[in-house]
């Protein structure tokens, strides 16, 4: 199951370098997109706020 970033995203980046296919995208709060998602976790070990979970 993709992983998805809650409204607790500050929108810092440190997620964006982690993630090995890409599937980051930037904005006020950023989003994953599902379908490039390979749910390998990277994302979520980095996120200093805990805002990004299993979707």
């Amino acid at each position: 199951m993709a992983y998805v970033i809650t409204d607790r995203c500050i929108a810092c980046g440190t997620c964006l370098p982690v993630c090995p296919v890409e599937a980051i995208s930037e904005g006020d709060i950023y989003k994953i997109d599902p379908d490039t998602c390979i749910s390998c976790g990277s994302c979520a070990s980095v996120c200093p706020n805990d805002a990004i979970e299993e979707g």
